[in-house]
């Protein structure tokens, strides 16, 4: 059985599977390989004397992206910035500590990895290219399968490292007093996703703004609403969720499953790509008041954040919902891995698929827009987050925090937006709620359906045979559109699961990272019906915990397997362990713990090119009167 709970035999995936599957990896090796190469051979040999070069060396590269002329980004440089005097202050760790004498690790990991890189340096560009063909293959059902078997030398090298027990000097045990203020900053979030993937950044960007910094949160335009009705700056970053949500489902994941989707999933990423810099220098769209990012909290598939702020030369803190540190305990969630001694691999093999699927977007951007160097084509690092501050956003009740994983990453908890507070529902559907048993809800969010009909089909007859009254949510994917209910079954189009959830005895979702935590906070026994992605890793976290039924893909939902699962999660030992979660998870405030690690990381100084001088907190005068002229003269004229 794989990572994700889908049984597969050897026949299965060694007959056209393995076939695809390598078809999509060669073409991710080959794509745009021509248009890089000539500029990237010349630039290899340089780029890896480059990375040898001092921090004040690099940063001398920086492009100076606002026009009006600011001296470059001086490292050494302190500044004075307003402080926001109720900004929780905690002894600071002392991350790294290098010298030509003595290196002291963050972790286990950090010291595996740095061998592992060795290992890799010492590879030619074709070397590694033929490991990746030989190790990896893309599955049918859109994971990566990682086997080790497949390439005897390098697993050889690979499992020996992993045995090895030497414990090196831990510095997170070393604690160092700070006392500093936190200083009042405009913090850019640049987030990529759907709204579950959003709501979680919207509670910490609120909890920010309390403690006196000025949050912009850029996101897809889809969203805007969402965002301001809460009281936080937006701005629009590239692409369409509804289509990147298609490519997922279609290909269960990030990774392209045919040759054919490779172009649907670049487009999309090259405008994301593309508007990562405004969000972080451009004027507010409405207001005209100037913005410019003095640090950047960003999610992984906001590919270019790295570069952007290697460019502002300000920090930035990954958060995510979803692991995306490399760890021994388990492998990546768009991975498989029959080895255990490969999770770790799992991590840099699917960060390298991203990567050379969009590299040539990157090196444009950075060349183009960034004025930075571009990155070798088989860099290992580039797509890595394990040198950033990680913050990931579930609860540690769930999945605790890997022992491999340095002082550099947090498991805050879930972050919840709590909408369900100001909610008024329907009258009709509170009486429908009232005048039965406690109902389970059904429904998979953002998520597309192939065949509407024939999925309710399945919900309407296993809620029939189990006789239980159930909620339907319609969402993104129509259900119960164009059909006959009968009365023991709701349609919703749409309700804050803060509020919904406690209203039910059960939940059958998807398994998004932002239903799962809410359905787990309500106390529901929980049953994941998982499209792509993290989904399946949800699933079985949640299985694992006694909390709901094995997770069923959406490819094998029935009214059979449908049935069972509801009848498992009706069961009262089922019940009595989702409503202790329930109460772990209640004692939890992740938003705090967020905003907490945030600061704990911000570095002790900043840049002076980051500091924003007093005149550009007003907009220039000329153009705010030019924007009040043309609100102006949008207004429908009256008669």
């Amino acid at each position: 059985m794989g990572s994700n709970g889908v049984d597969h035999s050897l026949e299965e995936s060694e007959e056209g599977i393995t076939g695809s599957g390598k078809e999509v990896i060669t073409d991710l090796l080959q794509l745009d390989g021509s248009d890089e190469s000539g500029a990237l051979q010349d630039t290899g040999s340089s780029m890896e004397q480059e990375d040898r070069k001092n921090g004040s060396e690099r940063s001398s590269s920086v492009l100076e992206i606002s026009q009006s002329g600011e001296s470059k980004a001086d490292s050494s440089a302190r500044i004075s910035l307003d402080h926001s005097i109720s900004a929780p202050i905690r002894p600071r760790r002392n991350i790294q500590y290098d010298s030509q004498d003595i290196k002291f690790y963050r972790s286990m990991t950090e010291r595996k990895e740095t061998s592992r890189h060795n290992l890799f340096d010492r590879m030619s560009e074709r070397e590694k290219k033929k490991l990746i063909i030989e190790l990896v293959t893309i599955q049918n059902d859109g994971t990566v399968e990682v086997d080790l078997t497949k390439s005897d030398g390098m697993a050889s090298e690979l499992l020996e490292l992993q045995s090895v027990e030497s414990t090196p000097f831990k510095v997170e045990d070393s604690i160092v007093d700070s006392n500093k203020p936190i200083p009042r900053l405009k913090i850019a979030m640049l987030i990529v996703g759907t709204r579950g993937d959003v709501q979680p950044f919207l509670a910490m960007a609120r909890r920010l703004q309390e403690y006196g910094h000025h949050v912009r949160l850029a996101t897809h335009a889809n969203f805007k609403s969402f965002v301001r009705s809460a009281g936080v700056d937006f701005y629009p970053l590239g692409g369409d969720p509804r289509v990147l949500a298609g490519y997922m489902a279609r290909n269960k994941g990030f990774i392209p499953s045919g040759p054919g989707e490779i172009s649907i999933q670049r487009k999309q990423l090259k405008t994301i790509i593309e508007s990562l810099l405004p969000a972080c220098t451009e004027p507010d769209t409405e207001t005209g008041l100037p913005f410019r990012a003095q640090a950047i909290i960003a999610n992984p598939p906001a590919y270019g954040h790295t570069h952007v702020a290697e460019a502002l030369g300000v920090p930035l803190h990954i958060f995510f919902t979803m692991p995306w540190t490399p760890t021994y305990e388990f492998p990546h969630p768009l991975a498989r891995v029959p080895q255990s001694a490969g999770n770790w691999l799992s991590y840099v093999i699917v960060e390298l698929l991203i990567w050379w699927g969009i590299r040539s977007y990157i090196n444009d951007f950075r060349k183009r827009k960034l004025k930075l160097a571009p990155i070798a084509y088989f860099s290992t690092y580039r797509g890595s987050i394990s040198h950033l501050p990680t913050g990931y956003m579930w609860s540690p009740h769930l999945v605790p925090k890997p022992s491999d994983w340095g002082p550099l990453v947090d498991v805050v908890g879930y972050c919840f937006l709590n909408l369900g507070s100001k909610y008024k529902p329907q009258e009709e559907f509170v009486e429908w709620i009232q005048k039965g048993t406690k109902p389970i809800y059904i429904g998979f969010g953002s998520m597309p359906l192939e065949d509407p009909k024939k999925t309710t089909d399945i919900i309407i007859k296993a809620l029939t045979d189990t006789g239980q009254r159930g909620i339907v949510g319609r969402g993104w994917g129509d259900l119960g559109t164009l059909l006959d209910v009968p009365d023991s079954v709701f349609l919703l189009e749409d309700c804050p699961h803060d509020w919904l959830f406690p209203q039910c005895s059960a939940v059958v979702h998807h398994g998004g990272a932002g239903t799962t935590a809410t359905g787990l906070k309500a106390g529901c026994p929980t049953t994941i019906v998982p499209f792509f992605g993290d989904q399946f890793f949800w699933g079985d976290r949640v299985h694992q915990r006694g909390l709901g039924p094995a997770p069923i893909p959406i490819s094998q939902l029935s009214v059979e397997n449908l049935s069972d699962a509801i009848r498992f999660m009706l069961q009262p030992e089922v019940e009595s362990q989702a409503m202790e979660m329930a109460k772990l998870i209640e004692n939890e405030d992740g938003v705090a713990a967020a905003v907490d690690a945030f600061h704990r990381h911000l570095p002790e100084e900043f840049p002076s090119s980051s500091v924003s001088s007093d005149g550009e907190e007003h907009p220039n005068p000329f153009l705010w009167l030019f924007l009040q002229v043309e609100k102006w003269c949008c207004l429908p004229c009256s008669k």
